[in-house]
């Protein structure tokens, strides 16, 4: 267990070499961790005035970037810890979600203001107009693996799917949730998109006929915060407010093993490491946990 936060954590990421794990905190830091020892790797990373809700590495692994409860986000040295640049600001509500593009050449931010918005990751220029399209909070937003589409999790129970160059909206509204869907995640042969939902279910939906594989896959006790594939594709991590953590195999949807306990408290985020092999876990408990998968 990873200690070193003063409140709930809401986000984990590795770094792309697996080496490093970043987290953000409601005590308004980011911090920085030995994905080995657990060991803290700089002092907290501070310049948000709110709770850290969101944190991702860039895909070289030279940059993280912050999402936070005060509209803002945040560019940082993930070697040095320092601020690059001012904050990106212009949001009209909190910033739940951001994530690079895999060039690292964009940013995607969900937000509380029902918008997505794109930026460019090394000006933190505005790219276009916001996405509108949405009925209500943004609460996560993922690239596909070609960086040529976003699949965005919104409140008002659905998921849709957009083309990055043209800003427009990709086939219909994938619906099947009967609660806010919390989190969205692309398979790595971008064949699938995996959702976790308030209403305590992940579903798999096939990004071709944009309809669900199978039935919700059910196992939690409560909402599902977060869900992640494995980078093979072959398993899917999901992280609830019931303090448990499930793996589930992708072609069954079966669960595989049993939920694995150790946190007090909700499950907010889940990552699996680059090589497949853990799993990093923040709680509300203000703790990081990491878990061997086999």
């Amino acid at each position: 267990t990873i200690y070193g936060h003063r409140d709930r954590v809401w986000s984990v990421a590795f770094s792309p070499d697996g080496k490093r794990i970043v987290s953000g905190s409601e005590d308004k830091t980011i911090r920085l961790w030995d994905a080995e020892t657990g060991a803290a790797l700089e002092q907290p990373l501070m310049g948000h005035y709110a709770g850290v809700i969101s944190v991702v590495f860039s895909p070289d692994g030279k940059r993280i970037a912050s999402g936070s409860y005060d509209y803002a986000i945040r560019m940082w040295d993930a070697e040095t810890g320092a601020a690059i640049g001012g904050p990106l600001g212009g949001h009209n509500g909190w910033v739940n979600s951001v994530a690079f593009s895999p060039d690292g050449r964009r940013l995607a931010s969900g937000l509380e203001d029902k918008m997505i918005q794109f930026w460019d990751a090394e000006t933190g220029a505005v790219i276009g107009e916001p996405l509108a399209t949405h009925d209500s909070s943004v609460f996560s937003v993922a690239f596909s693996p070609d960086g040529k589409r976003v699949a965005s999790a919104c409140d008002d129970k659905t998921i849709r799917m957009w083309d990055v160059e043209t800003a427009a909206t990709i086939g219909e509204p994938l619906v099947g949730h009967d609660d806010s869907v919390n989190s969205v995640a692309f398979s790595p042969d971008a064949k699938r998109i995996v959702s976790g939902s308030v209403d305590g279910t992940i579903r798999i939906w096939d990004l071709e006929t944009g309809t669900a594989i199978g039935e919700p896959l059910t196992g939690h006790d409560d909402w599902v915060n977060s869900v992640a594939f494995s980078p093979d594709g072959r398993r899917i991590a999901s992280g609830s407010t019931d303090e448990t953590i499930r793996m589930w195999d992708v072609e069954t949807g079966a669960a595989l093993g049993k939920p694995l306990i150790g946190h007090d408290g909700s499950v907010n985020s889940v990552a699996f490491s680059p090589d497949g092999r853990r799993i990093a876990s923040g709680s509300t408990d203000e703790t990081i946990r990491m878990w061997d998968v086999e």
